[in-house]
């Protein structure tokens, strides 16, 4: 997997000429691509979500589309329309910004119910249908949605289906002291992300997403995500635990894992390391454990701590 270890050390390389001090996010963010997968970046305003998707964007050699998301938007906004061409009297297909290999959803939260529905169907199937057509999605194909989950006025609680099509979520944080140091003199004369350049092609992004799926995952260790996920239905803090689509998740994102760190097989710390951003987000803690400010993450840390970790030979 030193194909992949490579890949992943110099799209890090160019990544964190943009993103300082945040490798552990970044490395999630990879792990999305890698897995083919959907992330969700979540936090505060100003610490760098909508920079970090810019710079996984420009970093790939890939078709790159945004999403700006308002309450006004509407769903054709979002897929296409169909128009009449009156010179050969047939509608014809305009596609929308959803039809990019990197698509950056921003501020995802901001747009109705109905205009989120519009992403259903193109992040779980690759594709989207209008007018009774389905039009296929080129590829790869990655949401990368921001959302500020402090700011409640003017914005849409994603539903539950659509929280579980994202792969992981990606919480960042303030910078330390000495980052955002480092962030002030990035930008002295002018903001890093104009500077940085694609290190891969979509062929080339492809071809390692392909490779990741070859990774060895023993049957202990396959064992051990599904009781993860078993877990978190069967908590009485819980009121809906996480779908198998979970279990998937925490199986190609470790085997992801396992490839950027150079390994051709899966360990239960990868299975550990990533268990709070695959599962947290799909959990829906119940209102008596809401109100002891029991949450999704906390639940998760307890599931990781009672449920055995498997021991042996994983590389057999």
């Amino acid at each position: 997997m030193t194909d992949v270890k490579a890949f992943g050390e110099r799209l890090f390389e160019n990544l964190e000429k943009v993103v300082v001090g945040k490798h552990s996010a970044l490395e999630l963010v990879v792990i999305g691509l890698l897995c083919q997968g959907h992330v969700l970046i979540e936090d505060v305003p100003g610490v760098g979500k909508t920079v970090m998707a810019r710079s996984m964007a420009k970093s790939l050699g890939c078709a790159f589309n945004r999403l700006q998301f308002t309450p006004d938007m509407l769903p054709s906004d979002v897929t296409g329309v169909s128009i009449y061409n009156q010179e050969n009297r047939t509608f014809e297909f305009r596609s929308g910004p959803i039809f990019g290999q990197i698509v950056l959803a921003d501020e995802i939260n901001r747009a109705t119910p109905k205009t989120q529905a519009a992403l259903l169907e193109a992040m779980d199937e690759r594709q989207v249908t209008v007018d009774g057509v389905t039009h296929p999605l080129p590829r790869p194909f990655m949401v990368l949605a921001t959302q500020n989950p402090i700011e409640y006025e003017g914005t849409f609680p994603l539903p539950e289906a659509q929280l579980d099509r994202f792969l992981l979520r990606v919480r960042l944080g303030y910078p330390s002291l000495s980052d955002e140091i480092l962030v002030l003199e990035g930008q002295q004369l002018r903001h890093p992300i104009e500077s940085i350049k694609p290190v891969f092609s979509a062929k080339e992004v492809l071809a390692a997403a392909e490779a990741v799926k070859s990774i060895y995952v023993a049957p202990s260790i396959k064992r051990y995500i599904v009781d993860l996920t078993h877990r978190t239905r069967t908590s009485g803090d819980v009121y809906l635990g996480a779908s198998p689509r979970g279990s998937l998740a925490l199986f190609r994102g470790g085997q992801a894992r396992a490839a950027l760190n150079g390994r051709d097989h899966v360990l239960p710390d990868d299975i550990k390391a990533l268990a709070q951003s695959i599962l947290a987000h799909r959990i829906i803690v119940n209102p008596a454990a809401r109100l002891r400010e029991v949450t999704a993450e906390r639940i998760v840390q307890e599931i990781l701590l009672a449920a055995p970790v498997p021991g042996g030979s994983y590389t057999l």
